[in-house]
């Protein structure tokens, strides 16, 4: 009997201990934390940067117009020299071996004159090819000049990306150095080139041109440019794995969270509009914490 009323105490203990533990327990907390966005309404614009060379496109070879030895170079390397300029004089064989002996006979002949090998455009010199004294006979390259009419800024195009672009379009020109430039769509080249299937575009540069040579510079093409939009963050925007439904998680109270199906439009480095449903600016979007989450969930919001 004694051991039955001790069973009992024991059992009682037992029964009202673990129904103060119960009660002291907190229920666990499922909601997920997260932090959320608004939308943007200012302009967006959809652009694309792609590489380009400056060059020159017209690089003159000046030829000696006669056989003999070059009396004169009055050009190096790095020099501008202008349309006439005397560049080289030449002195034929002839008129080294026998001008004096003919001179002295007759003055007036002034036989043994140099001739004069001129620029025929204005640039500048890249390579001399010959030194004083030199013997050349006709129509040996004597000197390379870049014409400087034909400075350029040359990019290979994506064709299709070639709706985007037109004649005589300005397009911006950023320089390594930071530095800008504005430029005008001059000409489309008439070949694709095979492997990459890019369209040559020659750009001419407004105002100084002093953009060296071989030079590598970004032109920034727009895309679309649009003025009344509604944007979010990519990061707001999720996607199925074929990334061909795209939806948000928006707040409907203060803590819950549902799917919205959207339509996106023009898509930045950073951001997406969204064309469909209408959002307004009261609208509150899950920015963190919503990723891999059903279409309905509890949410702390733990960042404005």
């Amino acid at each position: 009997m004694k051991k039955i009323i001790l069973f009992f105490i024991f059992f009682a203990s037992f029964f009202l201990s673990c129904k103060d533990k119960t009660a002291t327990e907190k229920p666990i907390d499922a909601s997920i934390p997260v932090t959320i966005t608004t939308i943007d309404s200012s302009e967006m614009e959809s652009y694309i940067d792609l590489n380009a060379t400056a060059t020159y496109l017209v690089k003159n070879s000046i030829k000696a117009n006669a056989t003999g030895y070059l009396n004169s170079v009055n050009v190096a390397n790095n020099d501008f020299v202008t349309n006439g300029k005397e560049l080289f004089s030449i002195k034929t064989r002839e008129a080294k071996i026998l001008g004096n002996t003919i001179n002295k006979i007759d003055p007036t002949l002034n036989f043994g004159r140099a001739i004069k090998v001129l620029s025929n455009t204005n640039g500048i010199v890249t390579m001399v090819n010959v030194q004083q004294g030199d013997y050349v006979q006709d129509g040996d390259p004597l000197v390379t000049i870049n014409d400087a009419k034909s400075f350029a800024i040359v990019m290979s195009l994506p064709y299709e990306l070639k709706k985007y672009i037109k004649l005589g379009q300005q397009l911006n020109v950023s320089l390594p150095d930071a530095t800008k430039r504005s430029a005008t769509v001059q000409n489309f080249l008439p070949t694709v080139d095979a492997t990459s299937q890019t369209q040559n575009v020659v750009l001419k540069i407004n105002g100084k041109q002093d953009i060296p040579e071989n030079l590598i510079v970004k032109v920034r093409i727009n895309k679309t440019s649009n003025s009344k939009t509604i944007s979010l963050p990519k990061s707001a925007v999720l996607s199925d794995e074929t990334e061909t439904n795209f939806w948000i998680m928006k707040m409907i109270n203060s803590n819950t969270a549902i799917k919205i199906p959207i339509e996106k439009g023009v898509e930045t480095d950073d951001r997406i509009e969204i064309i469909s449903p209408i959002l307004i600016a009261e609208d509150k979007i899950l920015l963190t914490g919503n990723y891999g989450v059903s279409d309905t969930i509890k949410v702390k919001v733990i960042k404005n």
